[in-house]
């Protein structure tokens, strides 16, 4: 059940992307900010994801947009260059450290590919209208003074064939990330998205927090960040709804058994669970306390 400070949050802390203009945040802006977008095989979507970002480039509210290339067969990178993107192929950062070990390693990486003082985070493979996704994102951090970290959240239609049915997608979401929190962590009972890979943040609070590969990045992510900024230091906003590729649940079977595994792994180290250490990889803050 959420708690009352979950419940408080999210009427304090949830806002609607429409309560973000772009001159509103452009006259506000007094900081580097830097897009990133995790990408592998993303041909057909990229390129209606980049240009409205770059748009924003032009106007002078972001300052990088960089695609982050897994090794794409497809020509993702070319679009993605094509589009206005800045392309970096993950694999060149942190060489040191041997192959990328999924999403959160490559966005652990990322960091060290960009300066922006804030970094927005966004899927390369969505459908749909997004232009709205980095102007939300980026607002509370803009016009909010305590918020740190920014989740979005939306509707995710499930499309089976030509039948739609709404709020059937997001899967793990619902069945095991929001309720493993609402028991284990229920001050963040009102996240309501949040295994979303939309999300915006301080470089600064970044850099403290350590990246989990894999699939737990987002929810080990915003344990943490709760940890070092409380929830005050937390918003969340509405995209409205957000198109993209379904798999069966047979295929989501292990992004769940991750996402569990990485709530158990934080609740061992913090005295509440006794289990073997077994958890994801992770990779460490990038700066001391």
């Amino acid at each position: 059940m959420p708690s009352g400070a979950a419940e408080r949050w999210a009427a304090t802390r949830s806002f609607h992307h429409s309560d973000f203009p772009v001159r509103r945040l452009t006259a506000a802006k007094r900081e580097r900010i830097s897009v990133v977008l995790p990408a592998r095989d993303c041909a057909e979507t990229v390129a209606a994801i980049v240009e409205p970002i770059v748009e924003l480039r032009e106007s002078g509210l972001v300052d990088e947009v960089v695609v982050l290339d897994a090794s794409s067969t497809d020509g993702t990178a070319q679009v993605a260059q094509q589009a206005g993107a800045s392309v970096v192929q993950e694999n060149t950062l942190h060489p040191e450290l041997g192959p990328v070990l999924g999403k959160g390693d490559a966005m652990w990486r990322s960091l060290a590919a960009v300066d922006g003082e804030i970094v927005c985070f966004v899927d390369a493979d969505g459908r749909g209208p997004s232009g709205h996704f980095v102007p939300a994102l980026i607002g509370p951090l803009l016009l909010e003074p305590d918020v740190q970290f920014v989740k979005g959240f939306y509707q995710r239609p499930l499309a089976v064939g030509e039948v739609r049915v709404d709020g059937g997608g997001g899967r793990v979401n619902h069945l095991t990330a929001r309720p493993a929190l609402s028991l284990f962590y229920p001050e963040l009972s009102g996240v309501r998205q949040p295994l979303a890979g939309e999300v915006a943040a301080r470089r600064g609070l970044l850099d403290r927090l350590a990246f989990v590969t894999g699939y737990g990045v987002e929810i080990a992510m915003l344990i943490d960040a709760w940890r070092e900024v409380g929830l005050d230091g937390l918003a969340q906003v509405d995209l409205d709804e957000h198109l993209n590729s379904h798999q069966s649940l047979q295929a989501l079977t292990p992004m769940a058994t991750t996402v569990l595994a990485t709530l158990a792994e934080r609740m061992r180290r913090e005295g509440r669970l006794e289990i073997e250490p077994g958890g994801p990889v992770e990779r460490p803050p990038r700066s001391g306390p």
